[in-house]
């Protein structure tokens, strides 16, 4: 006879439903998440040939999208945008406003930081290579949005997008997947304890 012992980590939860729910709670993670972004925005390295500079943006969307769900993701992100294109100076190196011709990658993160969440409720999170192929694909419609807008905005050819803003970001983004595969998995180990 064996018997199931209920643990806090169910599939259909992300790590944010396991504080105790509320409206409250929900619009602090909602600010949170954009607050999160903001800051890991302004971790920022320049890179030679591109007027995009690696930051901690993209991995603070992503982890934001993962922990919080697609719903509560999608508004962070949204948040964050919408008070940058307000003026707000917490896009990369302290930018604000639209008129940016990395403004895409902003764009891309409301889509992937959604699409993530949505993964992560699925129980993407908790598994190392599944949390890895959610990354990734978070990555992937990161720049699938913003190395055509780049492109666009720059009057850049495909291919000079392409090297100026795909290129020189893989390693980092590599790490940054790396490292989620890691952070995540094990937060779902100790909130089973």
């Amino acid at each position: 006879m064996s018997t199931a012992v209920a643990t806090p980590a169910r599939t259909g939860q992300v790590l944010a439903d396991l504080l105790p729910a509320s409206r409250v709670r929900d619009v602090a993670l909602v600010l949170g998440g954009a607050a999160l972004t903001g800051l890991a925005a302004q971790i920022a390295v320049p890179v030679p040939g591109s007027p995009v500079p690696v930051t901690g943006q993209t991995f603070a969307a992503l982890l934001v999208g993962t922990t919080l769900g697609a719903r509560r993701g999608f508004l962070s992100l949204a948040l964050y945008a919408l008070a940058g294109i307000a003026g707000m100076p917490w896009f990369a190196e302290g930018g604000s406003g639209a008129s940016a011709v990395s403004f895409g990658y902003v764009l891309g993160m409301i889509l992937a930081s959604t699409v993530v969440g949505a993964l992560a409720r699925r129980g993407a999170d908790r598994d190392v290579w599944r949390m890895a192929g959610a990354m990734l694909l978070g990555e992937a419609i990161i720049y699938a949005v913003g190395v055509p807008y780049l492109a666009a905005a720059a009057g850049m050819s495909a291919s000079a997008a392409i090297a100026a803003g795909l290129t020189p970001f893989l390693i980092g983004d590599a790490l940054k997947a790396a490292l989620a595969m890691g952070l995540l998995p094990t937060a779902w180990k100790f909130a089973k304890r």
